[in-house]
């Protein structure tokens, strides 16, 4: 066997265990409570992986027994792939580009605001085609109503770390200076007219703060945080997978040559 199909089946090996944690974390994202809203951001990543692992079992059957053919699909199929993992980069670095969240003092989590993420994320996630569906699967979820058997007294409710969808949509933007009773129970504002949120609010649990911009905030603040996990492991895939496919080219072409040799005999 050529030394570059040694190499080529080794990495297409490499390629193949990459694709196992980027099916794990696919997974993670897709089956995690916060993100069951929003449907088609939850299965990209798996189904790369799964794709990853089929094309470089395809690529090392290929190189390490020499045939051309498989190696001719494993190529196409790898250039295809690197296509749609760039796409897929692309749009985790959307995901994970500008944020609208900023600290508020005295308390341990953070307030979203929708201004601060990319037009494109506003328009096609939170979007008003969108956020129908995406309401009324939040107030159906028990993401708001689970808090209040976390947290009784508002010392332990602003000590604690909770997620940006539920900064965002459980509560009113603390700017508007409601008084806690429980974590999604508030009276009396201080400051009313500064957030057109403020107005917003509301106690009813199937409301909450659902309509707020700081909902939809909360919400991209939350697939930002997450998808930012996924993006190395993308990465170092995306280099892996390159190398691959190159010294796959040159596997290829000295299987070709051997085939063309052994015909001319």
């Amino acid at each position: 066997m050529s030394s570059s199909n040694n190499i080529t089946a080794f990495l297409n090996f490499l390629a193949f265990m990459c694709s196992i944690p980027i099916i794990a974390s696919g997974t993670w994202l897709a089956s995690n409570p916060d993100n069951e809203c929003i449907h088609w951001l939850r299965w990209p990543v798996v189904f790369i992986g799964i794709a990853i692992m089929l094309v470089s079992l395809t690529g090392f059957i290929g190189a390490y027994w020499k045939k051309e053919g498989l190696l001719g699909v494993y190529l196409v199929c790898m250039a295809l792939l690197i296509v749609l993992l760039l796409v897929l980069l692309v749009l985790a670095f959307v995901v994970t580009g500008p944020t609208g969240d900023y600290m508020v003092p005295g308390r341990a989590y953070r307030d979203y605001r929708l201004e601060g993420f990319s037009y494109w994320l506003r328009d096609h996630i939170v979007g008003p085609d969108n956020w129908g569906n995406i309401r009324a699967c939040l107030a159906d979820s028990a993401i708001c109503s689970k808090l209040n058997n976390q947290y009784v007294t508002a010392e332990q409710f602003f000590a604690a770390d909770i997620s940006p969808i539920q900064s965002g949509c459980c509560k009113p933007p603390t700017i508007c200076g409601y008084q806690y009773m429980n974590p999604t129970l508030w009276i009396n504002p201080t400051n009313a007219v500064v957030d057109v949120d403020c107005s917003i609010w509301n106690n009813d649990p199937n409301q909450l703060c659902y309509n707020c911009d700081s909902c939809k905030g909360g919400l991209l603040g939350n697939l930002r945080k997450e998808w930012k996990k996924s993006n190395l492991i993308l990465i170092i895939t995306l280099v892996i997978l390159i190398s691959v496919y190159l010294i796959g080219c040159c596997a290829y072409k000295n299987t070709l040559t051997k085939s063309n040799s052994k015909g001319k005999k």
